[in-house]
C-alpha cells in the first residue's frame, strides 16, 4: 500500500464514535482535561491517537485515572524538562468510552539540535554516575513505601484522646485524616516521579544501540539486537523465584502430598504442613519469601481492585502447588538465563567482528551501557507498579471500607467510583458531621450517585476499544512508540485493514524467537489463567510481567499490543517463550481452542484451522 492510498484510511473520530448503549454522559466521570472537548474538534481531529491497552487494558473507574494522570505527567516531565530527550516530548493522554488513548508529542525538527547538548550533559551524568544514583533511588522508593505503609485509617473517636487535654495538643484527629489522605496521595505521586528517573534511559540506551546496529549491519533483525542484552537478572523474575525455592524445598522436605491434595487453597494447605513432619520449616520460608515479594499482583497496578499476592495468598500457593507437581517429575524450573547469556554474547561476537577497530570499540561501548542499564526496564515495574501500588491501593481500600461502615456508600471499595478529588471533601463531611453532632449528608448522597456510576462503568465495559482515532500518519517512526508499544506503519495499515494482508495470518513484532503450534487459550482477563492448559497458546490483550509462573505451561505467547521492548516482549525473552506482539487484533480474531503457528522469528500468526 502506498502512502497516498493509506492516507485514504483512516480509523474513526473520537467525536464520531458513540457511547455504548447506558452509558451515556459517561464524560462527567472523569476530570475535563482528559476528554475530547468539542471546542477543541478540528485539533483534536488532526492528531493520531492509540488506545494503550497495554498498561491500562481496562475501563477506568474514576478514582483509578490518578495513576495515568500521574504515570503520563512524569513521563512528559523526564522527556521534556529533565533530559530534554532530542526527537520526543511526552506523551499526550485522553480517555475515550472509558479506555485510555496516547497521542506522542514529537519535538519540532528545527528544536532538535539545541536539545542535544543538554541532552547529552543530563543524560550522560546518569550514565556516568548510574551505580551510586540507581542505589539512592532505591533508598527513595523504599523509604516512600515505608511511609505509605505506616498511614492508618480509623474512624473519628467517640470523643478525642484525655492526652489532647493533658498536652495541650490543640487539634482533634481529623487534622490527621485529612493529612494521611493527603500524603497517600503525595507519596504516590513521588513514587511515580521516581518511576520515570530512569526509565526513559533505559530505552535511550538501547535505542543508541539499536540505531547503530541499523547503521553498522544492515539487514540485521530486531529480534537480533534484542538478544543481544538478554539474560538479565531482574527483580521483577524474583517474585516467581521465590515462588520455584519454595517448590524445590517442599520436595526436598518429602511435604509434596500436602500441596497435591484438596485444590490448592492457601489455608489449608497451610494447615496440613503444620500437621506434617517439617512442614513448620517450609511454613517459616514461606513467611520470609512473602516481605516484599509477594507485594506482587496478577494485574498491572493500575487498577484498584487488582488482586496482590500478599492478599490473596490463593494466588502464590496455585503456583506453588503446580510447581510441587513439575519438581516432583523431575524437571528444572529455572529459566534458561545460561543459555540467554551464551547466545547473547555469540551473537554480539558474530556481529562485533565484521568492524573495523574503532567501529567495534563503539559498538562494545554501546551495547555495555545498553546491557548496564537495560535491567532497570524491567525492575522498575516490581517497586513502582507491584510493591508501591499494592501498598497504595491497600491503604485505599482501608479508607473506602472505614466510610463503608461509616454508611457513604453500599459496598467496601466503592471510593473507586469518586475521583480523587471528590473524595476530600467526603472527608470533611464525615468530619463536619463528627464535631457539630449531626449526620452527615453523603449517605443519603453517594449510595444513589455512585449506583449510577456503576451502571455507566458496567455499559461501557461491554464494548472493546477502538484501537486508533483519525487519520494516521503516513510513516510511524517515533522510537518510543515502535520499541514500546508494537504501534508501526505495517501495524497501523493492518488495523485498517490493509489490501496486503494475508488471509488468516496475523503480522506483529518479532518479539521472542521461536516457532511452534498448538491450540490456542485466549485469556482477557487474569482470573481466566487457571484455565490455561500444558501446550496451549497464550493470547492476550496483553500479558502482565506477574504471569511468568504460566509460562512453564504456554508453548507460546501472541498479544494484541506491544513492541520490541514492552514487558511482554522481555519477559518472554527471558522465559525462552516464543512471542509475536502488538498484532492488533488478535484476542478478538482468535478463539480458545484454533490451532495457531506462531512464528517469533517472523512476527506471523498463522490460524491453521
Amino acid at each position: 500500500m502506498s502512502d497516498t492510498e493509506m492516507q485514504t484510511k483512516s480509523f474513526p473520530s473520537p467525536y464520531e464514535l458513540k457511547a455504548p448503549a447506558g452509558s451515556e454522559g459517561w464524560e462527567s466521570l472523569y476530570p475535563y482535561n482528559l476528554v475530547f472537548r468539542e471546542e477543541l474538534r478540528e485539533q483534536e481531529e488532526g492528531r493520531f491517537w492509540f488506545c494503550d491497552s497495554q498498561h491500562w487494558p481496562n475501563v477506568f473507574k474514576p478514582f483509578e485515572v490518578t495513576m495515568v494522570e500521574f504515570a503520563s505527567r512524569n513521563l512528559g516531565a523526564y522527556n521534556t524538562r529533565h533530559y530534554l530527550v532530542p526527537p520526543a516530548n511526552g506523551i499526550d493522554y485522553r480517555i475515550h468510552n472509558g479506555y485510555n488513548y496516547f497521542s506522542p508529542v514529537p519535538v519540532p525538527p528545527e528544536q532538535i539540535a539545541a536539545r542535544v547538548p543538554h541532552f547529552l550533559e543530563r543524560a550522560g551524568y546518569y550514565f556516568q554516575n548510574w551505580e551510586s544514583l540507581l542505589e539512592n533511588w532505591h533508598t527513595k522508593v523504599t523509604d516512600n513505601i515505608k511511609a505509605i505503609e505506616a498511614i492508618d485509617f480509623t474512624p473519628l473517636p467517640e470523643m478525642v484522646p484525655m492526652e489532647t487535654i493533658t498536652e495541650g495538643v490543640g487539634y482533634d484527629p481529623s487534622v490527621d485524616l485529612f493529612e494521611a489522605y493527603d500524603k497517600l496521595l503525595a507519596l504516590a505521586y513521588r513514587n511515580w516521579e521516581h518511576h520515570m528517573e530512569f526509565l526513559n534511559l533505559g530505552y535511550v540506551a538501547y535505542l543508541d544501540l539499536f540505531q547503530f546496529c541499523k547503521e553498522a549491519f544492515p539487514g540485521i533483525p530486531d529480534l537480533a539486537i534484542a538478544k543481544m542484552v538478554a539474560g538479565v537478572d531482574s527483580v521483577l523474575f524474583r517474585p516467581d523465584d521465590e515462588l520455584k525455592k519454595l517448590s524445590t524445598l517442599a520436595v526436598e522436605l518429602g511435604l509434596q502430598d500436602a500441596f497435591t491434595r484438596g485444590d490448592g487453597n492457601a489455608e489449608a494447605t497451610l494447615t496440613a504442613l503444620r500437621e506434617a513432619p517439617r512442614g513448620q520449616e517450609w511454613i517459616q520460608a514461606w513467611e520470609a519469601a512473602q516481605d516484599p515479594w509477594f507485594n506482587y499482583t496478577s494485574g498491572n497496578g493500575f487498577y484498584g481492585d487488582d488482586k496482590y499476592w500478599r492478599d490473596d495468598l490463593d494466588i502464590p500457593m496455585g503456583y506453588i502447588r503446580y510447581y510441587v507437581v513439575r519438581v516432583a517429575a523431575g524437571e528444572t524450573l529455572g529459566r534458561p538465563k545460561d543459555e540467554l547469556i551464551a547466545e547473547r554474547d555469540r551473537i554480539a561476537e558474530e556481529y562485533a567482528s565484521v568492524l573495523d577497530d574503532e567501529a567495534r570499540a563503539t559498538f562494545e561501548g554501546k551495547l555495555g551501557l545498553a546491557r548496564t542499564v537495560y535491567p532497570y526496564v524491567e525492575d522498575h515495574n516490581f517497586y513502582i507498579e507491584h510493591w508501591t501500588m499494592g501498598v497504595f491501593w491497600r491503604k485505599v481500600r482501608q479508607l473506602s471500607n472505614m466510610l463503608h461502615e461509616q454508611g457513604f456508600w453500599p459496598q467496601p471499595n466503592d471510593i473507586l467510583y469518586l475521583s480523587r478529588d471528590e473524595v476530600r471533601p467526603v472527608l470533611f463531611d464525615y468530619a463536619s458531621a463528627w464535631a457539630v453532632g449531626t449526620e452527615p449528608i453523603g449517605p443519603t448522597y453517594w449510595p444513589k450517585e455512585i449506583e449510577r456510576r456503576r451502571a455507566i462503568i458496567a455499559a461501557l465495559e461491554q464494548e472493546r476499544p477502538q484501537p486508533a482515532f483519525n487519520t494516521p500518519p503516513a510513516q510511524i517512526s517515533e522510537p518510543f512508540t515502535v520499541m514500546l508499544w508494537g504501534i508501526t506503519t505495517e501495524q497501523v495499515q493492518q488495523w485498517l485493514g490493509s489490501d496486503d494482508a494475508e488471509e488468516g495470518v496475523l503480522s506483529g513484532m518479532a518479539a521472542s524467537g521461536g516457532v511452534v503450534e498448538g491450540p490456542a487459550r485466549v485469556i482477557t482477563n487474569a482470573s481466566q489463567l487457571g484455565e490455561l492448559q500444558q501446550g496451549e497458546i497464550l493470547v492476550a490483550p496483553v500479558t502482565a510481567p506477574s504471569w511468568g509462573p504460566v509460562f512453564g505451561k504456554i508453548a507460546a505467547t501472541v498479544t494484541d499490543i506491544g513492541g520490541m521492548m514492552s514487558h511482554a516482549a522481555i519477559v518472554c525473552r527471558e522465559y525462552g517463550v516464543p512471542a509475536v506482539t502488538g498484532t492488533g487484533k488478535a484476542s478478538t480474531t482468535i478463539t480458545t481452542g484454533m490451532r495457531l503457528r506462531v512464528d517469533g522469528n517472523q512476527g506471523k500468526v498463522t490460524i491453521l484451522d
